[in-house]
């Protein structure tokens, strides 16, 4: 089946809605490589002695959408910027527990490269400055969700949803060069609010 038949597809299932039984049967094989290809680019920047797995991932995004008679998702791309907040709040969710749990040290580590499209070895090649972990991260972003919703959601999508550039123009309903933009400004502003939380 080519792209367009498949998006076609997985937009008319969608359609049924995410509490339709037959409708959710027929979705999973069909967005199940997706949903695992992104939890893997995030688990692969965990600590190697964290727990998770990618299977156990995406399994807890999809216990987050199952059944869900509220949700009306348009097409492919709505149903995968909105997985990306669930493994947003997934990961935030077990940063916190972890953290909580003196016993333990399995906060993911989010390298402020990564931001910038560099690879966290480049990072550890060069010598620069420490790792920051996901709950920085994630008060920095919601921080600029309060200031700048659309340059927020042009990170959610790319960096927690591992979207690309056009994608995310599509899904947002812009231009790639809008898109490209606020991810430019998005990224320093992050950088600055992530340092300012650290020298606090």
């Amino acid at each position: 089946m080519s792209q367009m038949g498949e998006d076609k597809e997985i937009t008319d299932l969608l359609a049924l809605g995410l509490d339709h039984p037959q409708a959710i049967g027929r979705l999973v094989p069909r967005v199940y490589g997706e949903l695992r290809r992104m939890a893997s680019r995030h688990l692969a920047k965990e600590r190697r002695d964290h727990t998770w797995q990618t299977t156990e991932l995406v399994h807890e995004v999809f216990l987050k959408l199952v059944g869900r008679s509220d949700l009306r998702l348009e097409d492919r791309l709505h149903f995968f910027s909105l997985a990306a907040i669930l493994m947003r709040r997934v990961l935030v969710d077990y940063a916190r527990r972890a953290k909580a749990d003196k016993r333990i040290d399995r906060s993911r580590i989010v390298v402020i490269e990564e931001l910038e499209g560099q690879e966290p070895a480049s990072r550890v090649a060069a010598g620069r400055g420490p790792d920051l972990d996901i709950l920085a991260l994630d008060r920095a972003l919601t921080r600029l969700s309060e200031l700048d919703q659309e340059r927020a959601k042009v990170v959610e999508l790319r960096y927690f949803g591992g979207l690309t550039l056009p994608e995310t123009a599509e899904a947002l309903g812009v231009s790639e060069a809008t898109v490209s933009r606020r991810w430019r400004a998005a990224r320093l502003w992050l950088r600055r609010e992530i340092r300012r939380q650290g020298a606090g």
